[in-house]
């Protein structure tokens, strides 16, 4: 017989039977002990035999190309994961995106909104058209008919019921708001006025319609948002005429309850001072019609000039030269250019 190298002998029994071989050929890399095998790889009957042997009494170890596999198989896996991660990272709610993008932003889950200082945070919603973008009529605040594109509701309450939201019984009429709210192409920015209050118990602020436009566009829904109280002071879209002192209709020397139209900011005080006495009044906050101060019966009556000095949130002041006189005529509207204090 010629002669035979190992692996040609191995094959040639193989094949003829005449070897009792405990394993199942494999292809190239395989193995049935899980360590890959080099194709051309000489091995003795005995050499096999007890390689076989060894691989069903323990687990052998991997070796250097079975170690780098597993190695990148496990790389894989982790880069899988991490993927996933990533991906369901990026599945944010409205809510949680610092950027301010957000999917379905017009549906943000009605809730009670939060109080924070000097404003809040919660949902921002609609009462005007986004299409005709119509002026403000006024609202709660009683303005009657104004020229305001940029206008608002402003919630009454924290939780149902509790009066404990900033419209205070119409002490935030006539300030400003800066708004901010979620969208898909991020936050979305508006400066509005405060004319009106907030039906909805869970609202936050209410936008009149162009700011509406503004923030959604024509996806007018419900979205998350915050808000900062601001001075109206060279705020474009929140004026609607020169600012003014607005007597109410049914006034008389008997009675007669104010109100300050198109201020710089909410009002927060008014005060009488005599030109030619010492005496001084603060008016009082109406109860019950929103956005209105009494004027004392007494200065209805004197027949003297007053200085009338509005303090407002912001802390500046306006200061208004009057005649008693003309407090008790209904409607009438005392415009601040024409009785500013030289």
């Amino acid at each position: 017989m010629n002669k035979m190298s190992r692996s040609s002998w191995l094959l040639a029994a193989v094949l003829a039977g005449s070897l009792a071989v405990p394993f199942a050929l494999v292809a190239c890399g395989d193995s049935t002990d899980g360590a890959p095998v080099a194709m051309g790889e000489d091995l003795s009957s005995s050499e096999m035999l007890a390689e076989s042997s060894s691989s069903q009494e323990s687990a052998k170890p991997l070796s250097s190309f079975a170690k780098i596999s597993a190695s990148s198989s496990s790389v894989k896996s982790e880069s899988s994961s991490s993927e996933k991660l990533a991906a369901s990272s990026s599945e944010k709610p409205a809510e949680s995106s610092d950027s301010g993008v957000c999917t379905n932003c017009d549906s943000y889950t009605a809730a009670d909104p939060t109080l924070v200082e000097n404003g809040g945070k919660g949902s921002v919603t609609t009462y005007g058209s986004v299409t005709a973008k119509e002026t403000s009529l006024g609202g709660a605040c009683n303005y009657g008919q104004t020229n305001i594109q940029y206008y608002a509701a402003i919630h009454v309450n924290v939780s149902p019921g509790d009066d404990k939201g900033p419209w205070d019984g119409g002490m935030a009429c006539g300030g400003c708001v800066h708004v901010k709210a979620k969208t898909p192409d991020g936050w979305k920015e508006v400066t509005v006025r405060i004319t009106d209050r907030c039906p909805d118990a869970n609202c936050g602020v209410d936008l009149g319609g162009a700011p509406a436009s503004d923030i959604m566009g024509n996806l007018v829904g419900r979205y998350y948002g915050e808000w900062e109280f601001v001075s109206c002071e060279g705020v474009e879209g929140v004026w609607g005429d020169s600012t003014s002192i607005w007597v109410k209709e049914g006034a008389s020397t008997y009675w007669s309850i104010i109100q300050v139209r198109n201020p710089k900011d909410a009002v927060r005080k008014i005060v009488f001072n005599e030109l030619d006495g010492d005496k001084s009044y603060t008016l009082e906050f109406v109860v019950g019609t929103e956005n209105f101060w009494t004027v004392p019966q007494e200065i209805l009556q004197s027949n003297k000039k007053y200085s009338v000095v509005v303090t407002y949130r912001s802390g500046t002041d306006d200061d208004w030269i009057l005649e008693s006189s003309e407090l008790t005529i209904p409607e009438a509207n005392l415009y601040l250019y024409e009785h500013r204090k030289k």
